[in-house]
Formats: structure tokens, C-alpha cells, sequence
């Protein structure tokens, strides 16, 4: 990574704001974190701060509070859980800016920890207000990126502060760019890219980006529907992106262009509806009924997949591969987790929901990376400059 990061600058005895992504999942009374993976993946930056002897800032967004103030969506559940699990205090302020949090920062000793209220209190983060990231910047000496799922948003807290602070990279997002950049440039072979979720139009930049570097390209999740009706399969009700089908008539085109061996679902899970009492069945994918939709993956796909993926160095997944939130059309994305947990490769997981799930069955810490990013991993993948990687100091310009 050509990006200058805390360990080339002198932190000790400065005031650090760190980005962070403590956008962690919450139970339905907002009162218990259910995953805090991402808290933990920071913890590399925040002691290498706390040891340089650093006041340490932390600012971070919880939710999609939309420049409202919502009380379940404070931070405060945050700090209390990164206190137990560093072992140290770690004190919170009400406010993002202004006197009070001026004054919360002049009282911090060095080693200590502060972290901001929810940034996204605020509708100047995401306008990316020069006043306001003005004052984010004038709580501290040195800016620091340690969220990389947030690298792709133009906000005040992301991009805005680099303006007014020397600006580098956090050690969370350093490894980041430094695993996902490997795909792009030295992946072992066979590379298998193992696609699922709901949308083909999130994924299609990262496809053709890596289109000449995979070998296998695995699709499941409701983006399948899509890729077998540009090949004239009947998929039912299944929701499919009508607008989408010529790409994906043109990326099948492609994987025969490239060499690249595409497999779709060979059979699927169909039901009446999306909901838990539904009936539902495992059918071909040549005898999808017109009046059902695609749910999951069949057990003769899931088992294709596995062999395919048995045969790769390298795999990276993003997207569930069937309508997770619902136990009987989870089995496709739970024996893909499976399959990825005990394979000999560098496995790679993409962020978002397909990392939540990992860490739900206990198998996070059997894969190479999880990434904390499923945006921006999307689109870093595809070749997308991230606006808050491109806004940080280059090594070489010092």
C-alpha cells in the first residue's frame, strides 16, 4: 500500500482522531452488540496508539440516524463494550463537536481513550460540510483511517478532515487494502469467486474487474435468477433485475471469452412465498414452477460447489447463496460457510452479511480474512478509486 500509515509518523504525545467502524448489529431494544467483530478488528490500531502513549479520539457511525439524534443508536453500548474488552477505560462524549467535547479532549492524558457520539447525528457528515469537518479536525494533531467499510462515502469524518490534519492509515485498513489488493494482483491459482445476495448491479464492477484473473465464477443467492433468465431457464416468481439481463447476457459471453468456468445452480429450493410457514420443495432447475420463486440453493448444487471449491487456492465470497434470515432456506449459505471453513486455500469473505454469518456459526476465525467492508470491498474489488483511502498521505510525497 503506497499510503503513509500511523506506523511512519510519530504518534506519542498527540492528539489522534481515529475513523473507526463501530457500526456493529444491535438486538431489537438496541441494548446488546450481537457481533462486535468490528470493534475487535480495530483493537490493532487502538493499542498501538495507547503504547505510543497517543490521546486517542474515536469517532464512528451507528445505524442510519440520518442527522437525527436517536437514543437507541448512541454509542455509549460501544464504549462500554471496547472498556471490557481492552481492559481500560474508555470515556464517551454527547456530542460529536462544540465546548463540551473541546473540553473532554484538553482533559485527556496520553494513553487515554475518548470516543465521539454517533457522527451520523450529524446531516453535515454525509453533506461533508467543510465547517463541520473544520471542527471534527480541531479536536486533534494527526487524522487516522482505520474504517475501511466506510473508505467509499464522502463524508465530513472520512474525507472532509484530511483537509486540515496530517492524514494517515489505520493498521485495520492497511491490511485491508494489502489482502483485497492480492486479488487483483497475485492470487494463487485456481481463484474461485463465489457470488450470491439479492442484486447483480452491486457486483458487476468487481465481475469485470476480475474477470481475467478467476478461473471458477460460482453465482447463488437471488442474483442466480438472474443469470438463468438471461439463459431462458424459467425461474417462477423469483425477483429478478429485468434491467440487468443484458449485463449478465454479456458476462456469461465473457466467461467464455476469458476461459472462465461459470457455474450456476443446477437445482434450487422453491417455495410459495417468502415467509416461515410456506411450503417448499427442491426441484431442477428445468421444472421451476411458474408460480413459485427461488429460495436456496439444492443439494446437488451445493455439493458442485464444493468440489469446485475444493479444487481452488483462492476463494473470495460475498452475498448469502438463499434467504439467510429464514432457517429453512438458510441450509445453501451455512454449507457454503462450511465448505469455506475447511478448505486449504486463502479464503477471503467480503464484508456485510455474508461476514455476520460466518461469525453467527462460529467459523470467522477458520477463514484467512473477513473483511469489515461489504461495500467498499465491492467496489474496491472493482476497480473504484475508495475516496477516503485516495484522501490519505502517499509515502512517497513525504
Amino acid at each position: 500500500m503506497n499510503k503513509e500509515t500511523i506506523q511512519d509518523i510519530k504518534v506519542s504525545h498527540r492528539r489522534v482522531l481515529v475513523r473507526v467502524d463501530f457500526n456493529v448489529p444491535l438486538d431489537e431494544k438496541g441494548q446488546v452488540i450481537t457481533d462486535d467483530s468490528r470493534i475487535k478488528a480495530t483493537l490493532p490500531t487502538i493499542n498501538y496508539l495507547v503504547d505510543h502513549h497517543a490521546r486517542i479520539i474515536l469517532c464512528s457511525h451507528l445505524g442510519r440516524p440520518r442527522g437525527r439524534v436517536i437514543e437507541k443508536l448512541r454509542l455509549g453500548i460501544v464504549a462500554q463494550h471496547l472498556s471490557r474488552i481492552l481492559g481500560r477505560p474508555v470515556k464517551v462524549a454527547r456530542q460529536s463537536i462544540g465546548p463540551e467535547v473541546q473540553k473532554a479532549v484538553a482533559e485527556l492524558k496520553e494513553g487515554d481513550i475518548l470516543l465521539l457520539e454517533n457522527i451520523r447525528f450529524y446531516p453535515e457528515e454525509e453533506q461533508n460540510d467543510t465547517s463541520f469537518a473544520h471542527a471534527l479536525a480541531s479536536l486533534a494533531d494527526i487524522y487516522v483511517n482505520d474504517a475501511f467499510g466506510t473508505s467509499h462515502r464522502t463524508h465530513a469524518s472520512v474525507v472532509g478532515v484530511t483537509k486540515y490534519l496530517p492524514s494517515v492509515a489505520g493498521l485495520l485498513l492497511k491490511k485491508e487494502i494489502e489482502t483485497l489488493g492480492n486479488l487483483l494482483q497475485n492470487p494463487d491459482h485456481p481463484f474461485g469467486l463465489l457470488l450470491g445476495g439479492a442484486k447483480i448491479s452491486d457486483k458487476i464492477s468487481m465481475i469485470e474487474n476480475t474477470m481475467d484473473k478467476v478461473d471458477y465464477l460460482l453465482i447463488g443467492g437471488g442474483m442466480a435468477a438472474t443469470f438463468l433468465k438471461a439463459k431462458s431457464f424459467e425461474i417462477g416468481l423469483s425477483l429478478i433485475e429485468e434491467n440487468r439481463l443484458e449485463v449478465a447476457t454479456r458476462l456469461i459471453k465473457r466467461t467464455l471469452e476469458n476461459g472462465v468456468r461459470l457455474l450456476l445452480p443446477i437445482d434450487v429450493v422453491v417455495a410459495d412465498e417468502i415467509s416461515p410457514k410456506t411450503a417448499f420443495k427442491v426441484v431442477s432447475i428445468l421444472d421451476i414452477p411458474r408460480d413459485k420463486r427461488i429460495v436456496d440453493l439444492g443439494p446437488k448444487t451445493i455439493d458442485n460447489f464444493r468440489q469446485i471449491l475444493q479444487k481452488c487456492r483462492t476463494v473470495f465470497w460475498n452475498g448469502p447463496m438463499g434467504i439467510y434470515e429464514l432457517p429453512q432456506f438458510a441450509e445453501g449459505t451455512k454449507s457454503i460457510v462450511r465448505v469455506m471453513a475447511n478448505l486449504h486455500a486463502t479464503t477471503i469473505i467480503g464484508g456485510g452479511s455474508t461476514a455476520e454469518i460466518a461469525v453467527h456459526m462460529g467459523l470467522a476465525n477458520r477463514m484467512t480474512f473477513v473483511s469489515t467492508g461489504g461495500g467498499a470491498s465491492l467496489k474496491f474489488l472493482g476497480g473504484e478509486v475508495l475516496p477516503g483511502v485516495e484522501a490519505l498521505s502517499d509515502k512517497e510525497l513525504r
